[in-house]
């Protein structure tokens, strides 16, 4: 990727999408123009006409889809009422336009829906949200749905999960473009984990049971899920919450429903909703300022 030349971003907007869907990957974007890329952010909408998100704030947008120019990368946001109605045919339509032109293309959240109504995702591999990727794979049974991905691939075509999870796609985009080295320092700097997988599950071993009261189990719980690698044994566990291997246990049992040592195995198969923290005390690099986060 040519760093003089601007990397033009394009986002499909519309009326009841998600908030973080739009700020999450564009503050990837913006914070690694600090570090010296050169993105470009252009908000796109049916019409052209502002939008008001799923929190009620309005937002302003550039241009309307039939005006706009060939992005090197479209991104389409997604929004709570696309998986339980039929998709506007004039957002699908305007995100088929889009995408004719696009470098590549990237839905966020359920904004997966845009893209399947659209065709684009007619015999791809994809994901959305955890809680609607039956519905997407019941409404589009050509797309090939990956309900445990976190962002899949496939060709110049992306797809994410739920939410956040748009942030890790972003830096899987970022990293593409601008390698490793500028990744990890827009991660450490947004206070973000370097991007995870693709392949992880989209929600941790400690999500999918009972949440303990105590807070030295959650404490436990978050150090097995971020740092895998480090020493879980019982003996290990019981001096960080500086309770008795046996009192431990106890807690486990009636918080958690299992032991300590389940737990831990259960999260060593089960792929981590989180990755290990960035590494390493690489120089910082220079920041420019203000940032170079231009809207066309």
């Amino acid at each position: 990727m040519d760093p003089k030349k601007a990397h033009h971003v394009g986002v499909l907007v519309f009326d009841e999408m998600k908030m973080l869907d739009l700020s999450g990957p564009a503050e990837v974007f913006s914070e690694a123009n600090r570090y010296g890329a050169n993105y470009r952010l252009s908000i796109v909408s049916v019409d052209g006409t502002p939008v008001r998100t799923s929190i009620g704030l309005q937002v302003p947008v550039d241009t309307d889809a039939a005006s706009a120019p060939a992005f090197d990368t479209l991104l389409v946001t997604g929004g709570d009422l696309l998986p339980g109605r039929l998709v506007d045919p004039n957002l699908s339509a305007a995100a088929s336009r889009l995408a004719a032109t696009a470098g590549r293309v990237a839905s966020i959240c359920t904004g997966a829906f845009i893209l399947a109504a659209a065709g684009l995702l007619d015999g791809r591999r994809a994901t959305t949200h955890w809680q609607h990727t039956a519905s997407l794979a019941r409404g589009y049974p050509s797309t090939r749905v990956e309900p445990d991905a976190l962002y899949v691939k496939d060709g110049t075509l992306y797809t994410s999960a739920g939410v956040t999870a748009g942030i890790d796609l972003a830096l899987a985009l970022l990293e593409e473009d601008h390698g490793p080295g500028l990744t990890r320092d827009v991660a450490r700097s947004l206070v973000v984990y370097m991007q995870r997988p693709g392949g992880q599950s989209q929600f941790s071993a400690s999500l999918q049971g009972p949440a303990p009261r105590t807070p030295v189990l959650r404490q436990i719980q978050d150090m097995v899920q971020t740092e895998p690698t480090a020493d879980h044994s019982l003996n290990a566990l019981a001096t960080r919450a500086r309770v008795s291997p046996r009192h431990l246990t106890r807690m486990f049992r009636t918080e958690v429903g299992t032991t300590p040592m389940k737990y831990v195995e259960r999260s060593s198969r089960t792929p981590p909703g989180r990755s290990r923290p960035c590494r390493g005390t690489a120089p910082d690099r220079p920041r420019s300022a203000p940032a170079r986060w231009w809207r066309s």
